[in-house]
């Protein structure tokens, strides 16, 4: 794996600031659309930002532990979710719908088999992954195969914008243990409540992360954590964001499942975090953790805690709309508008 370049570029970054600055406003009064029309800009390497042919990858895949009761939903949901992308029901369905932005769902490890069609693509690494509690939730061999899987089918995706989504039962669990692991924190303060426990599951749910976590003691590395601690959904997601972090593609981050991939991404190189704009604050509990431990301002805080890739479909127009201003938003000169500092000086 070749080291990600360095995007900040400063000459063209102060470009950016210049012609952010030019355009017939006050200073700065955009505010952090200013800011994410510039990240962009960085991301896209030019001073005329366009989002073309945006993809939502949507990975899905099942997870031993949720045997153990550690959400309030069956597995079998994961499977019936995705047949509910496919069928252009679910919230990430309409909202990709709604804004042109192209849907696609990967079989990673469901266990069901599903019919090929349109907008699947089946990368099934096993039939869900190995309950966490018994061993590593994937081998070092399964875990590699689902960052390829991750890698090779973005290169195949149009477009220079992925966003980030997921499906499977259980996932709250993994990411809550990456994060304590990688983040150096406790896994009381990272848990929640997932798809709607109770106080007394959530204790319970804490309870088997903390067992898991010491049954696991040795995976402090990245990629044995993620092996370790599953899934083979964000294992995927997390090869898709090392692909189009290399392909300078922007990378629009949803909620704690998607940041986690991002996490173990992030640790694996760095500069990943410079292709990034983070959609949202997630209503799960350790999200915030998480964007903190990441040093990522999200851009909404609508208390979602759905997934699918649903807040970052919901962020998506900002992105556009930032990109529109940079391109089309005219200048003081152009427009014949004068400056602040060329007006006549008020009378008192």
């Amino acid at each position: 794996m070749n080291p990600l370049t360095d995007i900040t570029q400063p000459e063209l970054a102060q470009a950016l600031q210049r012609a952010l600055d030019s355009k017939t406003k006050p200073v700065g009064s955009l505010g952090r659309l200013e800011t994410l029309a510039q990240r962009i800009g960085l991301i896209l390497g030019t001073e005329r930002p366009e989002l073309r042919a945006p993809q939502m990858l949507v990975c899905a895949a099942d997870h031993g532990l949720a045997a153990r009761g550690v959400s309030a939903f069956p597995s079998d949901v994961t499977w019936q979710m995705v047949e509910n992308f496919l069928a252009g029901g679910a919230a990430v369905s309409v909202l990709a719908r709604q804004h042109g932005i192209g849907l696609n769902v990967v079989d990673c490890g469901v266990r069901h088999d599903f019919a090929a069609r349109e907008g699947l693509f089946i990368r099934k690494v096993a039939p869900g992954t190995a309950d966490a509690l018994d061993g590593p939730a994937m081998s070092a061999a399964q875990c590699a195969q689902a960052i390829e899987n991750g890698r090779e089918v973005l290169r195949g995706l149009p477009g220079n914008a992925l966003l980030l989504g997921e499906m499977g039962i259980g996932n709250t669990s993994s990411a809550s243990m990456l994060l304590a692991r990688l983040a150096g924190l406790d896994v009381a303060d990272v848990t929640g409540a997932g798809t709607g426990l109770d106080a007394a599951a959530v204790q319970r749910k804490i309870g088997i992360l903390r067992e898991v976590l010491a049954r696991h003691a040795e995976a402090t590395a990245p990629l044995d954590a993620l092996a370790a601690f599953g899934g083979f959904e964000i294992a995927t997601l997390t090869g898709a964001v090392l692909q189009a972090a290399e392909e300078r593609r922007v990378i629009l981050v949803d909620g704690f499942i998607a940041t986690a991939a991002v996490l173990v991404a992030a640790h694996l190189q760095p500069h990943v975090l410079q292709r990034c704009v983070f959609a949202h604050c997630s209503g799960e509990r350790g999200h915030a953790l998480m964007l903190a431990h990441l040093k990522a301002v999200p851009l909404l805080d609508l208390g979602l805690r759905l997934g699918e890739g649903s807040g970052a479909a919901l962020a998506w127009p900002l992105l556009v709309s930032a990109c529109a201003l940079l391109r089309e938003m005219a200048s003081f000169e152009s427009a014949g508008v004068s400056r602040q500092d060329e007006a006549t000086p008020a009378r008192h």
